[in-house]
């Protein structure tokens, strides 16, 4: 492993852009089928909001590019100040090679990259849905939502019990959680969109934000709009270099002249207005069907709900 020193080193943008730095590592441990990384980093921490992400070095043969990891949980104040964590799942040389770093090793990080999640201007209930490790960025999401007085609901799914992340503090943060997965081991037995309609209309939800694999954010995104109820989406892309250059991240965005862009979701995002991806122009299938207006024909009227723009004013 590196025996470099850890700092900061040369990248400062501006006092809110990326740093890049070498980062101590704190703690290395697996939680139940994923792993946490908790890494000494207190220019990123600093600079760090809910939805971005960091791009970490790695040293395996054959991994030239950095890998990102979404931003699970920072730590600004107490012992722990100056922290991030990151969750991942060990699924390639790259990831692998981090399953081995050893304590108070150095790794080379930058970040914060990618635009953050916005956040209400205006007094609503927040629901917050997440994917396998997909919601470990939606905890620190969720702490900012509270610090601001809002409600926070949750709906987290994964393919089984081990695969759900932090249960636990799930239900401590939020005003109520409702979990599935698709073996049925554990909460509701199916997918998040087969609870969705019944917790937003218990929670009078106002909003969505998700963050998980992209089929079921396009499941997500699509049910919500059926609903008309807003949602802010944390693609998962390939990010072969997470600045911009190398354009492997695109996916196709609804302008409101109603065409098509292609987006860096590195750059532009990874935070999307679910509404505004041209989904069926992607290459990410529903893999099973959604509730469609159809399925709701004798349902009572959907409440009025606030529209984008009075909700997050121009972001």
């Amino acid at each position: 492993m590196s025996t470099r020193r850890a700092g900061i080193v040369e990248g400062r943008r501006d006092s809110d852009g990326p740093v890049g730095s070498t980062c101590e590592v704190l703690a290395r441990r697996r939680e139940g089928a994923y792993w946490l990384l908790s890494l000494a980093a207190p220019a990123i921490a600093e600079r760090a909001r809910p939805g971005q992400f960091v791009n970490i070095a790695v040293e395996a043969p054959g991994t030239l590019l950095r890998r990102p990891f979404s931003i699970a949980r920072v730590s600004k104040q107490g012992i722990a100040a100056g922290t991030i964590e990151v969750v991942f799942d060990a699924h390639g040389p790259g990831t692998e090679w981090l399953t081995h770093v050893d304590l108070h090793d150095v790794i080379d990080v930058i970040g914060p990259l990618g635009n953050p999640f916005p956040l209400p201007q205006r007094k609503v209930s927040c629901l917050l849905i997440g994917g396998g490790y997909g919601a470990a960025p939606l905890f620190f999401l969720a702490d900012e939502l509270t610090r601001k007085g809002l409600r926070v609901d949750m709906i987290i799914g994964a393919g089984s019990l081990d695969r759900i992340p932090n249960a636990i503090e799930a239900k401590r943060i939020t005003a109520s959680v409702t979990f599935t997965t698709e073996d049925g081991s554990y909460g509701t037995h199916g997918r998040v969109t087969d609870v969705l309609d019944e917790v937003v209309e218990k929670c009078g939800s106002g909003v969505v934000y998700a963050c998980g694999p992209n089929p079921m954010l396009r499941a997500v995104s699509e049910r919500c709009e059926a609903m008309d109820l807003p949602v802010q989406v944390a693609v998962e892309e390939k990010m072969g270099c997470g600045i911009g250059v190398c354009f492997t991240c695109v996916l196709p965005i609804s302008t409101k002249n109603g065409e098509v862009t292609m987006k860096r979701a590195c750059v532009e995002g990874p935070v999307f207005n679910g509404a505004r991806i041209a989904w069926d122009q992607s290459r990410y299938d529903l893999g099973a069907p959604t509730p469609t207006d159809e399925d709701d024909q004798d349902a009572p009227p959907e409440p009025e709900r606030l529209t984008d723009s009075e909700i997050w004013g121009d972001a």
